[in-house]
Order: C-alpha cells, then sequence, then structure tokens
C-alpha cells in the first residue's frame, strides 16, 4: 500500500478520485494500492517555553534568552484524533512508502514534516509536485513523483524559518515587555513592515505643503511651461517678460516607445490589483484563488513567477484561443496569436518551483452560478491578464519640445499613438494604470519644427503645491514589502523582500488584529500603539533590508547552497544583540508607558499603580498598598473591583455602585464605596445618598 497524505480533506478527495481509493474511513480513504489521508492544516506547532521549563510561565528578563536544546512539537486538543489517525498510517505493517501531496511550497513541506517526525515512522518518503489539481496533472504528478531527498533543501528551509519566527518573536516580545513593562508583540517580519507603515504615516503627518508656480507660454495649439519656481515675485516677472513677446522652437526631439503588456500573475501582483480595484485585503485574495486552486479552475496561486515554461507553449496558446470565444472578447474583435506574443510568457528560468497563476482546462466547463462573487472577479482578472499579456506592445512617439522666451527657458512633451496594441484589450483588465513615462506626456496632434518661431505668444501662471506621499493600501504595501531591501543586493542577487507571497497576507492580518496597524478604508495604516512600539524597539528589528537577506538565505536554502546551522547562529546573534540592548536601556526610557498604563496614585506613598491579574498594586516595592480585586466586604455584596472602580477611589476615596446585593434579603441596593487606606491593610465602608430610601431598592439577586 501507499500512503498519501495532503493537506486539506478537499484535496485528499479530489487525489483519492483520481487513485481510485473511493472506500471511506474515519480520517482517511482507502481503495487499491492507496490510502488518502489529510492533514487539517497544521497539525502540530513548536511547544510554548513553559514546556520545556515552568519558569517560563512568568515573563522575566532574566530567564532569557530561551532557546530550546532540542525543539519540541505539539498537536492542538481539537486536531489529535486526525493525528493518531495519520500516526496509525504511517506505521501500518503494509506501507511501502508515504508520499507527500501537501501544497507543493515551503509552508506543504512543514506541515508533513511535523506529522512525520512526529508519527516517529520510518517510511520512505516520495514527494508530489503539482502546480494543478486537474485530475490530468494529479495522475501526471503520480506517475512522476520525486525522492522527498530531492527537496531536502526546502525542508531545512521550512524548519530554520519557522524556528526564526519563534526564537525572535518570543524572545524580544519578552525582553521589550518585561523591561517597558507593557505587552510589546515583535516579529521577524511583521515588525519592519509596521516600521514601514508607521514611516510612512510619520511623513504623511509631517509634510508641509509648499507653494510652486508654472509659467505657461501658450502658441497655435502648444502649452510650454517653465521649470518650477517658488518665488511668487520671479513667476510674475517672468510672466510680465513673456507676455506678448516672442518664442522660439530650439529643440524638437521625437522617439518612438514601446510599453509592453502586462506580465501574467504571481500571487502578490494579483492581491495588489484585486485591492486596488475590488477593495479585497491580500487575504480575501489569497482565500478565493486557493478555492478556485482547489476547485481545478487555476493553478497553484502562492507561486512568485510571472511566466510559464516552453514545455507549456501549446497548451497556453490553445487556451488563448479558446478565450477569445468569450462574448467579451468578441465585442473587441479576435487577433491572431502570434510566437512573438506567446513568447512574451515565456522564461524557463524565471521559473522555479512554480510557473505564473493561469487557468486550466476545466475553466471551460465551469458553472458561474457554482462560484462566490469574490472567486469570479479573480477568476476574470486571471483569464483576462492571460490574454492582455500575449498582445501586441502598446507603441507611440513621444515628442520634446524645447522653446525660448525672453530669455527663458519652457518645454512641452508630446504624444502620437502609433499602435493601441495591448491597450485595445484595456477594458477587459482593470489594470488601467498609467506608465510613470507617461504620466507628463499630452496627447495633442500639433504640428511643430525646430526653427519655428511664434509671434505674440500668450502668457499665463498657475498656482500648484506639493503634494504628501500617500498612505499605504494595501496593494502598495504589498509592493513595498515585495521590494524591501532591493537597494542592498546586487543585481544578480534573487530578491524575497519582507515574506513571502504565501505569507504576507497573514503578515498583515497579524498586524491587524494585534491593534499595530487597522484599515481606513482602502487605506491601511498604523495605530498609536504601532507607533509607541517602532519608537522603541532598535534598528536591528526594523530593519526591512536584515530580513529580506533573511529571506534570501531562506531561498538559497532551497537550493542547497547555505548551511542551516550558520543560518540559525545568525537569528541567535540577533536575540543576544537585541538582549545586550534591552539591558542598556536607562531607567527614565523604562518608564515611558507607566504613566500612560497606570490608573491613579498610591494614596500612601504617590508611585504610580497598575492593574495586576488579581488586584491593583503600587509600583513602589517597599510600599504595602494593595487593592484586591475580590476581597471579603464587597465580595458579601457580590461586588468585585473593577479598574474604574479603582481609578475612582485612588482619585477621591470613593466610588458609587448601584448594584451592591444585600446578603441577608438579597435586594440590590446603591451606596457609595468608601476606602479607607490609611491603615496597614485598605478599609471599606459605605455612606449612602442623604435622600436615600430603603424603599427605593429594586429587585433580587437572581
Amino acid at each position: 500500500m501507499i500512503l498519501v497524505v495532503s493537506e486539506k480533506p478537499s484535496v485528499a478527495q479530489q487525489i483519492a478520485k483520481v487513485l481510485g481509493a473511493n472506500e471511506r474511513k474515519d480520517g482517511y480513504m482507502e481503495g487499491g494500492d492507496y490510502i488518502v489521508s489529510w492533514c487539517l492544516g497544521h497539525l502540530a506547532e513548536y511547544v510554548p517555553p513553559e514546556h520545556y521549563d515552568p519558569k517560563y510561565k512568568n515573563w522575566n528578563f532574566d530567564d532569557l534568552p530561551i532557546i530550546p536544546e532540542q525543539w519540541e512539537l505539539s498537536v492542538a486538543s481539537d486536531k489529535r484524533d486526525q493525528f493518531n489517525e495519520l500516526k496509525s498510517l504511517f506505521n501500518r505493517s503494509d506501507v511501502a512508502f508515504a508520499v507527500n501531496a501537501c501544497d507543493a511550497g515551503r509552508e506543504g513541506e512543514l506541515i508533513f514534516k511535523r506529522v512525520y517526525d512526529l508519527s516517529e515512522s520510518r517510511l520512505p518518503v516520495k514527494r508530489l509536485w503539482i502546480s494543478s489539481m486537474e485530475d490530468r496533472a494529479i495522475a501526471d504528478g503520480f506517475a512522476h513523483l520525486k525522492d522527498a531527498s530531492e527537496y531536502a533543501g526546502l525542508s531545512d528551509a521550512a524548519v530554520c524559518r519557522a524556528k526564526a519566527d519563534w526564537l525572535v518573536g518570543m524572545n524580544a516580545t519578552r525582553a521589550y515587555t518585561s523591561v517597558y513593562s507593557r505587552t510589546l508583540r515583535v516579529g521577524r517580519v511583521q515588525t519592519p513592515t509596521l516600521a514601514m507603515l508607521v514611516e510612512r504615516d510619520r511623513q504623511i503627518r509631517d509634510f508641509i505643503k509648499e507653494k510652486y508656480y508654472l509659467v505657461h507660454v501658450k502658441a497655435e495649439g502648444l502649452d510650454l511651461v517653465s521649470p518650477k519656481l517658488t518665488d511668487a515675485g520671479m513667476a510674475r516677472d517672468m510672466l510680465s517678460m513673456v507676455d506678448g513677446a516672442d518664442a522660439h522652437i530650439s529643440l524638437v526631439d521625437t522617439q518612438t516607445k514601446r510599453i509592453n503588456p502586462p506580465k501574467l500573475y504571481d500571487l502578490t501582483t494579483l492581491q495588489r490589483v484585486a485591492n486596488r480595484y475590488y477593495g479585497y485585503t491580500a487575504k480575501e485574495t489569497l482565500d478565493a484563488a486557493q478555492a478556485l486552486y482547489e476547485a481545478k479552475l487555476i493553478t497553484y496561486p502562492r507561486t512568485d513567477s510571472q511566466f510559464i515554461t516552453e514545455d507549456m507553449r501549446g497548451s497556453f496558446a490553445d487556451f488563448i484561443k479558446r478565450i477569445q470565444e468569450y462574448s467579451l472578447l468578441k465585442e473587441l474583435g479576435v487577433f491572431e496569436v502570434s510566437d512573438d506574443g506567446v513568447n512574451q510568457v515565456i522564461n524557463n528560468a524565471k521559473v522555479s518551483d512554480h510557473h505564473a497563476i493561469i487557468i486550466t482546462n476545466d475553466f471551460f466547463d465551469c458553472d458561474e452560478n457554482d462560484l462566490s462573487e469574490k472567486q469570479l472577479n479573480i477568476l476574470h482578472l486571471i483569464w483576462t491578464r492571460m490574454v492582455m499579456a500575449v498582445a501586441a506592445p502598446y507603441i507611440y512617439n513621444e515628442t520634446a519640445v524645447h522653446a525660448e522666451c525672453a530669455g527663458n527657458a519652457f518645454s512641452q512633451k508630446l504624444k502620437c499613438v502609433v499602435d493601441m496594441g495591448w491597450k485595445n484589450l484595456e477594458g477587459l483588465d482593470h489594470e488601467v494604470k498609467k506608465q510613470s513615462e507617461e504620466d507628463d506626456v499630452k496627447d495633442a496632434p500639433v504640428s511643430v519644427h525646430e526653427g519655428d518661431y511664434f509671434h505674440s505668444v500668450t502668457g499665463a501662471l498657475s498656482e500648484h503645491f506639493t503634494t504628501a506621499p500617500k498612505a499605504f493600501t494595501e496593494d502598495t504595501l504589498l509592493q513595498a514589502m515585495e521590494r524591501a531591501g532591493n537597494k542592498e543586493f546586487d543585481s544578480e542577487t534573487e530578491k524575497k523582500g519582507l515574506g513571502t507571497p504565501a505569507t504576507r497576507a497573514s503578515i498583515i492580518e497579524k498586524l491587524v488584529h494585534s491593534g499595530y496597524a487597522r484599515r481606513k478604508g482602502k487605506q491601511i495604516v498604523s495605530t498609536e500603539e504601532g507607533e509607541e512600539m517602532i519608537e522603541v524597539l532598535p534598528d536591528m528589528l526594523k530593519s526591512a533590508s536584515l530580513t529580506a537577506n533573511w529571506e534570501n538565505q531562506l531561498l538559497d536554502m532551497e537550493h542547497g547552497s547555505m548551511d542551516p546551522d550558520q543560518f540559525m547562529r545568525g537569528i541567535r546573534g540577533l536575540i543576544g544583540s537585541v538582549l545586550n540592548g534591552c539591558e542598556l536601556i536607562a531607567e527614565d526610557e523604562r518608564q515611558r508607558f507607566r504613566i500612560l498604563d497606570s490608573i491613579g496614585t498610591c494614596p500612601k506613598c504617590g508611585s504610580l499603580v497598575f492593574e495586576g491579574r488579581r488586584n491593583f498594586y503600587c509600583v513602589n516595592k517597599e510600599c504595602s498598598f494593595t487593592l484586591w480585586k475580590d476581597n471579603y466586604y464587597l465580595t458579601n455584596m457580590n461586588k468585585r473591583v473593577d479598574a474604574r472602580m479603582a481609578a475612582e477611589m485612588l482619585k477621591s476615596g470613593r466610588t458609587h455602585c448601584k448594584d451592591l446585593c444585600s446578603s441577608k434579603t438579597g435586594n440590590l441596593f446603591a451606596a457609595d464605596i468608601v476606602m479607607d487606606a490609611s491603615g496597614e491593610k485598605v478599609q471599606f465602608n459605605l455612606e449612602f445618598p442623604k435622600k436615600y430610601d430603603k424603599s427605593q431598592r429594586k429587585g433580587k439577586r437572581k
């Protein structure tokens, strides 16, 4: 028998169907020579620190660093039944070898490895590596299984990435939380990402707009402008000089420009476009694309490539021809798919694990009623991009016109379209962002020649303001994450930026869920808590280039050219530097959050009072003041001291409560709780409002 383990039950069902394993069992399917089971995503995770030593339950700086000698895994309680079934299958005597059929990427490798290791199995392992869930692709993948040893580098990178995230997150979070007495959650990738958000928001907040002026010279359809002028007097003087004067055309330079069509989609580009035009978050796009993949309608979505391989040439060209039968395309007219067009999307060197996201054969038979609106929109983006990617370039002539008037220089750029090319299809896609080369080009049919003179030109003055940087959207944040650190690497480096296409969506979600970032319409901005954390963290934890360099090292590890031990030494070195830096933080700096977090001042010594799990305590260790949340006096009245009550008592010595309960009668009543902190222990008594009448008591304790 052959044991096949996939990442999800839905994938297992499709694989089982192709292999003929149709007999449903508890936690797996069986039939013929195959047993097909699944992992339910991450079945196992690294254990928390307190598993290694009970002392780690308390976050003490002196206990750091926490670096396990032997890493241990645990299975979530809600997934233990499935793990036990898998463990039993891995150790069945009739199983000859196992097939890792988890998603073909770093995370899929990690999911399988953890379960395999925990099962203590010694089965040989082969790897299923496919980019489509079509029946034909699955069958072909099983016909060409590879030995798991060929993916040892990918496995090492997956393990090292997980360990690095655990070590940096656990140690840095505990270190800075202990030093500042405020929870500061640090992440290897999410912290540099947050730092980019905070820096952009600061640039916007600190931006001071400045006025500038442009002087225009207008004649016979031309609108020539001066360089920017910041002095209003100089601008008005120039205007008076040129208005009514003669202008001389000193240079006319025409160049033909070609703009190639947009490339096929990788995951990050798909997420960016979907956010820009549909407002989808990166996670929403990934979820929709994953559902389409599992429905066999598109190829593997977690890819960083925008190309296909040479062996796909024929099938891809056939897809384009079949797509052109769609009514949307018929309205624009069918175009011939040339070899040059298909060549634009083929590049073997730029396809590593997976090619670009494209449709599958099953796309042509799908029922749109079976898909959600999000899935339909994502599917539309993918197939329309395929058509655009093989279209002809957009070609236009750009003419730079330079003129001299009254001793001043003026210029204008003109454009004349030669061939619309792929832009004829622009209505199919939402990718209508202007190319940067066109931003200042005016489309005007003006005939002008070098040496021309224009007499008595009209002068004009326009006022403008510099604009602040734009807040990040998920679109532009994904782009920034993808490009992070690029300037620090040479041109030959295979850049990965912050995170990978498969993880960037979860990084953004973590920032939002942690309260360090928030969505504001399409924008994503840092919160006050996010800014405060970035302000206190050292550059080494905020460095986008350092984290991007780690991603490159992990990529090298996948390729077998980076030693895992060397990578982990670098991570441990970072943790050592972090802890050394924490020890040097001055006492004044350590107190920066405490006033903000305190609920008041101590009535005994005047120091700050903070809320603990069971009490409100004075920060002065020599002071005896403690206000317990549960105390005998108030418990008898079914009352527990909360933060509001404690703050009021610290401020004025009393707090008013409307729902105290009599232990004798069960009736509810209102009274002031008065605190007396003059003795060794805090004492309480009740004071009733002057007009209080016992007949006003309402209700009974239920």
